[in-house]
């Protein structure tokens, strides 16, 4: 089987494709899945031996009182990171694209890649000292598939038609093929719960490598090291804490007094300031994470094409970038979708700052002149305020009446983002194109912020996850972005880098544009040196 897959990958270096866009994008990744394979990114060396124990101290932006422990509902950065200590999933996305088999052992599937066969690893112990077994995997993908559960994960959830335990293996059998099945089973929303967290979702309890001590949403968490833990490769300190920290300047202050060893969201203003403080490293990792303004495509004055179009012409992306970022990132160009991303349309137009179009529609729109409210607030991304104000200035030189109301950061995500018709909001990106599509903008989904409903979208989107020739599969992502460029109701004027720092007291970070905070792992996976 070696022999195999060195011919596979061997044809696909002779076909000029990358390895990275096109394993696990085929059926035939399964033959490097089926061997438990991890495919590491280039450049990453080998480090010193990690050391163990310390309590490492983070400071992070984006958390509110509402947040829970059902990782079903993590809706940001800090619900993101706090499921990562205490849950596992059944793969990882490694840094540079590649799978890792996590609680699942191995994975493979048929022929056409229409049924997807997951290995379920043994003797792995959740925090409350019972074993994980094959039914709970099943319990928890199909707890996630219920539309009742308010799953972040539900929209990817759609298209797998049964689950089933098969001794010790979950099988997935698809509607329709789909070769980046294993990408969206690693959502940090999936995380293996015993019996699927039916009965207690906010338990907090699972298999990850830091047990829940106290959980005070909005305030503070605090983990400790579990010693039953079935990876000996992360976890190398004794605990973890949380503060949750959302205003920018005191997250830094936090960590130049030692009060922190890591803090997210660095503010990009400040970021060359603080990369020359003595004992802090500044860390700049380009990835799939993006700003946007999204409007509700089914409420008034949204549900008007050309207003859509004349707000979309009336942001000026450089300027963001250069002042919001300090050209930490890249323009957008209103999909969620960038050339980090396999099979990335390089021919769509980019959409540029136009007055003139931007008052064309407006004018062609009807709108009565009212004023077009824009909700933002601090932590709706990093220097939102600011953009929401520059964006302001642009549209009202298009004559288009746009009005900021800023609100508290506390609620925003349960009370404003994905209810309120016009706001700013993130999002980190995912693995495969697919995914990103599949959790935001189908019809279906369950975190469809726009509320984009569109019945020939979603059959693009269907047709492509079951599309193995990439040529083809490319194609169809070409159509699939032209739509949501005309129609949707994301305005994305840029991708942002993901822009953290730490003390150099931290070793054994690596860089991994998947998600903030090394994808969630960076407690996991550094040491003190």
């Amino acid at each position: 089987m070696k022999d195999d897959l060195s011919k596979l990958l061997a044809a696909i270096d002779a076909a000029g494709l990358t390895r990275r866009s096109f394993l696990g994008r085929s059926a035939a990744f399964g033959l490097a899945a089926a061997m438990g394979t991890t495919l590491m990114p280039k450049g990453v060396l080998a480090q010193d031996a990690p050391k163990k124990g310390g309590i490492l101290k983070m400071g992070l932006g984006g958390g509110e009182s509402t947040d829970a422990l059902d990782p079903g509902l993590a809706d940001g950065p800090v619900a993101f990171n706090v499921n990562r200590q205490w849950g596992d999933t059944i793969v990882n996305v490694m840094p540079g694209g590649g799978l890792e088999p996590r609680l699942a052992e191995s994975f493979a599937p048929n022929e056409d890649g229409s049924v997807w066969t997951f290995k379920i690893r043994s003797g792995v112990k959740y925090h409350d000292g019972s074993e994980m077994t094959v039914d709970d995997v099943v319990a928890t993908f199909k707890r996630h598939s219920d539309e009742n559960a308010k799953s972040g994960a539900f929209g990817i959830m759609q298209g797998i038609s049964d689950i089933k335990a098969d001794g010790d293996s979950v099988v997935f059998t698809l509607s329709t093929a789909n070769a980046d099945l294993p990408y969206l089973l690693a959502d940090y929303h999936l995380v293996v719960q015993p019996k699927g967290g039916v009965d207690n979702p906010n338990a907090g309890i699972g298999t990850g490598p830091y047990k829940v001590v106290s959980a005070e949403p909005g305030v503070r968490y605090v983990f400790e090291k579990f010693a039953d833990h079935w990876d000996p490769a992360v976890g190398h300190y004794d605990g973890v804490e949380f503060l949750v920290i959302n205003d920018a300047t005191a997250r830094t202050s936090a960590l130049q007094s030692g009060q922190v060893h890591l803090v997210n969201r660095v503010d990009p203003k400040v970021a060359k300031l603080l990369s020359r403080v003595p004992g802090v490293n500044v860390t700049s990792t380009p990835g799939r994470g993006h700003y946007v303004f999204i409007m509700h495509c089914n409420t008034a004055p949204f549900d008007n094409k050309d207003l859509r179009l004349a707000l979309k012409y009336a942001i000026n992306r450089q300027e963001l970038v250069d002042k919001i970022l300090d050209g930490y990132g890249t323009i957008g160009n209103d999909i969620p979708i960038n050339k980090a991303y396999p099979l990335f349309d390089e021919t769509l137009p980019q959409r540029e700052f136009s007055v003139e179009k931007a008052a064309e529609h407006y004018k062609a729109s009807g709108h009565d002149g009212s004023p077009i409210e824009l909700i933002v607030a601090d932590g709706a991304f990093p220097g939102a305020v600011d953009a929401a104000a520059l964006f302001q200035q642009t549209a009202q030189a298009a004559g288009i009446p746009l009005n900021i109301k800023r609100v508290p950061d506390d609620g925003y995500w349960s009370d404003v983002w994905n209810v309120k018709p016009f706001c700013a909001s993130y999002w980190g990106g995912r693995p495969v194109q697919d995914q990103m599509y599949s959790t935001a903008y189908v019809s279906t989904a369950d975190w469809n912020d726009t509320k984009f409903f569109n019945t020939e979208f979603d059959a693009l989107v269907l047709e492509a996850r079951g599309e193995t020739d990439l040529v083809k599969r490319k194609e169809l992502y070409t159509s699939i972005a032209k739509i949501l460029w005309e129609e949707g109701g994301v305005i994305c004027p840029m991708f942002n880098d993901w822009l953290e720092a730490h003390s150099d007291t931290v070793a054994g970070w690596m860089e991994d544009g998947e998600q903030e905070l090394m994808n969630g792992f960076a407690s996991a996976k550094t040491w003190f040196a």
